[in-house]
């Protein structure tokens, strides 16, 4: 956003930007009076917070005594709007997201825009105020930023980048590299609705019950998860490549095996119809709300019963354990009784899906 672009600007000095038929032009790219006003009518008073009112370059703020985080998160989704969500408040979430699976709980977010010449203000207007909507909600303040726009055709829309930061409290030492043979793993609810979201507006299709999006911030089940367990081993939001990939991650991280059972998933029963009829499998794709958590045995009831009773946990369930593998393979014991090994996304699923 440039915030040193808004210093001394009057907000009379050209015509108010018109929200509903007005499109973006190179003008408000080009940092003079256009990019000023969009700032100012727009991102300013969408996201309008006293860091970001110091109208700077760059944000100030206190930082406080302890281990920080970051995290960065490009977003390029296709369609835009979509059920359960837009591209502005999957970029609060996934990024707020990443922050949390350290344990941390975040603090500021910055936000980088590339707008494609011709973009409606409207479209532009109703992202911004769903980004402002969702970092409101989770307690978060988007401080600083930045704007561009690319000439028609070679933006497709518009492309945001969010960076978080955040603080871990002390004792939590949460790390891809932490899962131990015979921890449980647990994933926070049902797998594969984003990705499915996505697809179903994407080529239109309809289902008898309407699929949405489960994008969320999860850093309040985060927390509420260490309450209950402070020694948690690993933390990860499936995101693109879905749970597949992300246990296959893990997995070589820690140097460890791991063995599903593939009828403890939660997996809802319209995403599994919607899967099969798209010829994908649930396992690889994409979630923007849900979590995969790792700890040790005996902490694991314990551990569950703090998610079930979350909001964002609810359909929480035990799907696995890790275990010795010296080629780190991630298996799943199949509903016959047989096993198959879960390999990593091989190629493109879903195009543009986060």
């Amino acid at each position: 956003m440039d915030n040193g672009i808004n210093n001394g600007i009057k907000k009379d000095y050209v015509r108010a930007l018109d929200f509903k038929h007005g499109v973006i032009d190179m003008g408000h790219g080009a940092g003079g009076r256009a990019s000023a006003q969009l700032i100012t009518e727009l991102f300013v008073a969408a996201f309008d917070n006293e860091w970001l009112n110091q109208g700077n370059d760059q944000a100030s703020f206190t930082s406080v005594p302890g281990r920080m985080v970051m995290a960065t998160d490009g977003h390029v989704v296709s369609p835009l709007f979509f059920p359960g969500g837009d591209i502005g408040c999957l970029s609060v979430h996934g990024t707020i997201n990443d922050v949390a699976m350290s344990g941390a709980h975040p603090l500021y977010l910055s936000a980088s825009f590339i707008i494609e010449e011709g973009f409606p203000l409207r479209d532009l207007k109703r992202i911004v105020e769903s980004m402002a909507q969702a970092a409101r909600e989770a307690g978060v303040a988007i401080i600083t930023g930045d704007t561009k726009v690319v000439e028609r055709g070679k933006g497709d829309g518009v492309f945001i980048t969010t960076t978080g930061i955040g603080m871990v409290p002390p004792g939590i030492h949460i790390d891809g590299a932490g899962a131990r043979p015979g921890d449980v793993i647990l994933v926070s609810g049902t797998i594969g609705d984003h990705g499915v979201a996505i697809m179903s507006k994407r080529e239109s299709l309809a289902f008898e019950t309407e699929i949405l999006s489960d994008t969320a911030c999860l850093h309040t089940l985060v927390a509420q998860m260490l309450a209950a367990v402070p020694r948690v081993h690993v933390l990860r939001d499936p995101t693109r490549g879905g749970l597949a990939t992300t246990l296959n991650e893990i997995a070589k991280q820690s140097s460890v095996g791991m063995v599903l059972d593939e009828a403890a998933i939660p997996v809802a029963p319209q995403v599994d119809a919607a899967c099969e009829f798209l010829g994908l499998d649930p396992l690889y794709v994409a979630n923007e709300g849900k979590l995969v958590a790792i700890c040790a045995p005996e902490d694991a009831d314990a551990l569950l019963a703090s998610m079930r009773s979350h909001r964002l946990g609810v359909n929480a369930a035990r799907i696995g354990v890790v275990g010795v593998d010296d080629h780190h393979f991630v298996q799943m014991r199949t509903r016959f009784g047989g096993r198959r090994i879960v390999d990593w996304l091989s190629g493109e699923q879903l195009p543009r899906i986060c």
